[in-house]
């Protein structure tokens, strides 16, 4: 789904949407078709779309489908603005003084120690303006003045992939900011100001806020979003609020709802997100340049290319830097394998027989199209699997939805497109099928993809299985060039010959 379509999408939703209390995702089941393949009424529709990645969408599937913190072994690589200022870390929550109520709030949530990015992030995020000692003299005595100081707050640049907590740490900075000042009285509460990419994005966070958030009652969150409609003149007095930058910049420059001046931390999320979707990136500056100088500027990404920092040091000037890196998925404990066939039908009964000779737990197959995917699925439904299908066009709960079944073991095959490339661990997984090799929008090998691709077998410490399917002179081309790309040797395999590839098995 192209971005200005997913868009349009989000603005159809918000526009729907009537107060304050309707902002919930709605929770769709998904049923079965004829055939007996999960899928939508939606996946007949424009069934010869290359499936194109939505950066927005996949942040939100993660988000949805994960419910543990990926366990990221590597180390982190912090950057400070100050060389010389001392690195605090810090091995759990206790350590950072929270208030009891928001101690409470973060273990209910299943947080028994900081992530890797939360120990070196939360002291940078959760330090404070230090005071000044200042000596001054007024007729020659000497006089000791303790002042506050007006330097920034740290302000704090993270990349870190999704499902390393990185949410939970800036809400956890929100709340304990607000935490700290809840007796003020109302005109003069501390505000927190967060961007997400979209409305759905911004649900998730506030679901966050609104769970660790849950022993401190007194505090109130609002969602500046298009369809949350307020009376004219009216002003914002919640601790917190959450929203996109289009919104948000109307209520701050238009409405007047918001008083940035006010706003003493500002979270800009999803920021590789934010630039992929056409507006937000303007927007967002303009919102940042009307905040006051000191207020604590803190953006967060999962990727970091030239075009994402090149936005983040607009928005963040001067910062420390944390990066987290990814786990490198690796080839090392994946068998690869190729097989030569004529056309679509051939390739159906190879895998066929592939299922015919071997064990098979549970099996993820790539397409290159939808009218691809839904014809395989079919096809495999109708010998006799367990089959879901998964395609860009689908609704981002739905698409939970099928994987949580998946991952359940009710589906033991799951027909995909790209949409599911990245992200997504299932541990039965033990054979990745490429139906169709994946090429970028020229033709080319798209290597990331491979890897992304067969990197959901191998993974837990087990040893997987990758079957690429080949059918034209072009497509053992790519072959080749991928294998030149990894440096890896893919072998072929003959699945007319039975005993082959019950070999390749063991």
């Amino acid at each position: 789904m192209a971005s200005d379509s997913w868009a349009l999408a989000v603005d159809q939703q918000e526009a729907a949407v009537k107060s304050i209390s309707n902002l919930q995702i709605k929770d769709e089941r998904v049923k079965p078709d004829t055939n007996g393949v999960i899928k939508t009424n939606a996946t007949a529709e424009k069934t010869d779309e290359e499936e194109k990645e939505d950066r927005a969408a996949q942040s939100l599937l993660n988000k949805l489908i994960r419910s543990n913190l990926v366990d990221n072994t590597n180390q982190v690589e912090v950057l400070q603005r100050d060389p010389k200022s001392p690195l605090y870390s810090v091995k759990s929550f206790e350590e950072l003084r929270l208030k009891p109520q928001l101690l409470q709030g973060v273990y209910a949530m299943g947080f028994n120690r900081p992530s890797k990015i939360q120990e070196n992030a939360l002291p940078m995020m959760l330090a404070e303006p230090k005071n000044i000692l200042t000596l001054f003299s007024v007729f020659n005595q000497y006089y000791f003045h303790l002042s506050s100081s007006f330097l920034q707050p740290t302000e704090l640049i993270a990349q870190s992939q999704s499902g390393t907590g990185k949410t939970a740490a800036f809400v956890l900075a929100m709340l304990s900011r607000v935490s700290q000042q809840r007796d003020t009285p109302r005109q003069s509460r501390m505000w927190c100001l967060c961007l997400s990419p979209t409305y759905e994005l911004a649900l998730q966070t506030g679901k966050v806020i609104e769970q660790m958030g849950k022993f401190h009652p007194e505090l109130k969150l609002a969602y500046a979003v298009r369809g949350n409609k307020l009376e004219r003149g009216q002003k914002i007095s919640e601790h917190i609020v959450i929203g996109t930058p289009g919104t948000v910049l109307d209520w701050c420059a238009k409405l007047k709802f918001i008083d940035p001046k006010k706003i003493k931390v500002f979270v800009l999320d999803e920021a590789d997100v934010m630039i992929a979707t056409q507006g937000h990136q303007d927007q967002s500056i303009r919102i940042q340049r009307m905040l006051p100088r000191n207020c604590q500027m803190l953006l967060f990404s999962a990727t970091f290319e030239d075009s994402v920092w090149n936005f983040a040091q607009k928005v963040v000037p001067d910062p420390n830097i944390i990066k987290l890196k990814r786990e490198e998925e690796t080839l090392d404990t994946i068998k690869q394998y190729y097989v030569l066939c004529n056309n679509r039908d051939e390739k159906f009964q190879a895998l066929c027989n592939l299922y015919g000779a071997i064990t098979i737990a549970q099996a993820m197959i790539f397409c290159h199209t939808r009218k691809t995917a839904s014809w395989l699925a079919a096809e495999l439904s109708k010998e006799g699997h367990q089959v879901a299908l998964l395609s860009g066009e689908m609704m981002v709960e739905q698409r939970a939805a099928v994987i949580e079944r998946f991952r359940e073991g009710k589906e033991k095959v799951l027909v995909t497109t790209n949409v599911c490339a990245r992200g997504i661990d299932v541990e039965q997984v033990s054979v990745v099928i490429n139906f169709d090799l994946p090429v970028d929008k020229d033709g080319n090998p798209d290597n990331e993809t491979y890897l992304h691709r067969i990197g959901r077998t191998g993974r837990f410490g087990k040893r997987g299985l990758a079957v690429n399917m080949v059918d034209s002179k072009h497509s053992m081309n790519i072959l080749n060039r991928i294998q030149e790309h990894f440096n890896k040797k893919i072998e072929r395999l003959d699945t007319d010959d039975l005993d082959e590839i019950e070999k390749i098995a063991n």
